[in-house]
């Protein structure tokens, strides 16, 4: 079986989308992350770009970690296969694409020199990362010149530091940042972060207004779902493709990255020129609100119910009759139209995301999304809930039981500092933090015969969601109604009720 390298896809020995002559290009982007995500979202949008002539631009990955895949990469020539499927308007779609962009890999932990010396680079530009929700973090850590530092700000802020001194701060000199972390303010938050840094390393003021004036920390929103390495399909595909790469992403044909910037630094970096949708915005809220509200929302008011009936994927909750019910109410009664965008956009944003939760494709799993679900409840649903009741004077239906299901969900017991709940089955993690855990345990153990008690205790407790959620018309009645039919009948019977459909569990 042939691996994949430069010279044989330069000379078309595979029969797949590629940019010609796959050439190894000078370093515009330094990127800090090489997981599934930035290699199947930003260094193919790169790459396309490329291979339409519209941009010239070479990819250096870091590893984030002492432990990645730089290596793996290396052995590949850099070199690795994107494959999209999904569904588009109804029907299946696939393509396939050698991405070549990526110059080089690093682990900045073994060659911070090399690591440096691309950051000083007068031919770099743009600056790309991906460290999870956690990396743009506030770590205090001492400055040590010629050391990797630990945190990502950190990194941010020597390399930067080493970038000034080198080039003299002057104006041109600056970089254009473009995080990507899962984060409200990414941008913004990383600059105050990196800043932080300076003043506490007390480095020359200088910097800070270099840092300041010269360089662009801009807000970002993605969204594109990226599962990964197709394990499960390897062999064959690799005897389809005529070509074994073990650094495969399989992601869906869906995406778009909504940047909040000038529009003179979109022509420097022309995605959406490509075909792309690459949006460039002086506003970033309304696309925020649109996916927080209608894909998040939707996941988080629906996962925990799935999960808790039986259901262990997306896929599986889209062909289950009873829990797509419930999952179309819940969005097109009660989150799609508290939306604050056109009625069209977001009927037809509602849309396109049921297509994407029936992608055949991928497989999301439902216990995945229950990580930390009351943060991610009081972001994600309850300001759709507010806005229902604002408008009807009652909370909906739907995503009250939503919170009933979660209240189900969170029911536990403690063993070996684990909190584990049970379903049909078998057990299940229940992962949030201490304190959380906390208030749902004491609340299960003093009124676990009690729905009405259990739901006072939970939604009075402001620690939990930042106010008293039994001050809301209507909710804690809805919770505590839908809590008990659960407790009495199943989740999915109780289900059934709520949409009118005479399904049960089973």
């Amino acid at each position: 079986m042939h691996s994949l390298t430069r010279d044989q896809l330069a000379g078309g020995a595979f029969d797949v989308a590629r940019t010609d002559g796959a050439p190894i290009l000078p370093v515009t982007i330094l990127q800090v992350g090489d997981g599934n995500f930035l290699r199947g979202f930003v260094d193919w949008m790169v790459d396309v770009a490329n291979g339409q002539g519209l941009t010239k631009a070479g990819v250096a990955i870091a590893q984030p970690l002492d432990q990645g895949i730089a290596s793996l990469l290396a052995a590949q020539d850099n070199l690795y296969t994107v494959l999209l499927r999904g569904i588009e308007n109804g029907r299946e779609v696939e393509s396939r694409r050698v991405v070549s962009c990526v110059s080089e890999a690093l682990n900045p932990y073994a060659d911070w020199a090399r690591m440096v010396e691309l950051a000083t680079s007068p031919a770099l530009r743009f600056f790309v990362s991906n460290t999870t929700e956690a990396g743009i973090a506030d770590r205090e850590e001492p400055y040590t010149p010629g050391t990797c530092p630990d945190s990502f700000p950190a990194k941010v802020a020597a390399l930067l530091h080493a970038r000034y001194t080198t080039l003299g701060g002057s104006a041109d000199s600056g970089l254009v940042f473009l995080p990507c972390e899962l984060i409200e303010a990414n941008g913004a938050n990383l600059k105050r972060i990196v800043l932080a840094h300076a003043r506490r390393w007390g480095l020359e003021a200088g910097f800070a207004d270099w840092i300041e004036t010269h360089n662009h920390f801009l807000n970002t929103l993605v969204d594109r779902i990226v599962p990964g390495y197709p394990r499960d399909e390897a062999e064959a595909l690799s005897a389809k493709w005529g070509y074994q790469d073990k650094l495969a992403v399989a992601a869906e044909p869906f995406h778009v990255w909504v940047i909040e910037g000038p529009a003179h630094l979109a022509e420097e970096l022309p995605l959406h020129k490509a075909g792309l949708n690459v949006v460039w915005t002086d506003d970033l809220q309304p696309y925020r609100t649109r996916k927080v509200r209608i894909l998040n929302g939707a996941h988080t008011a629906s996962a925990l119910a799935a999960y808790c009936a039986g259901l262990d994927t997306v896929k599986s909750m889209m062909d289950d009759a009873t829990v797509s019910a419930y999952l179309n109410r819940v969005m097109f009664e009660e989150i799609v139209p508290y939306v604050p965008l056109p009625e069209a956009e977001r009927q037809d944003y509602a849309r396109t995301i049921m297509e994407r939760f029936g992608n055949p494709y991928i497989r999301h799993e439902l216990i995945s999304i229950t990580l930390n679900s009351v943060s991610k409840w009081q972001v994600r649903v309850l300001p759709s809930l507010k806005d229902a009741v604002v408008r009807n004077g009652s909370a909906p239906a739907g995503l009250s039981f939503s919170l009933a299901a979660l209240l189900r969900f969170y029911r536990g017991r403690l063993a070996d500092g684990a909190y584990a709940g049970q379903r049909e089955a078998g057990s299940y993690p229940i992962s949030d933090n201490a304190d959380v855990i906390a208030a749902m345990s004491a609340a299960w153990t003093a009124h676990a015969g009690d729905p009405k008690a259990l739901v006072a205790a939970v939604l009075s407790d402001a620690r939990l969601w930042k106010e008293d959620l039994t001050a809301i018309s209507g909710l804690a009645e809805r919770v505590a109604g839908s809590l008990a039919a659960i407790e009495a009948k199943g989740m999915k019977a109780a289900l059934a009720d709520l949409v009118g459909a005479d399904l049960v569990a089973g």
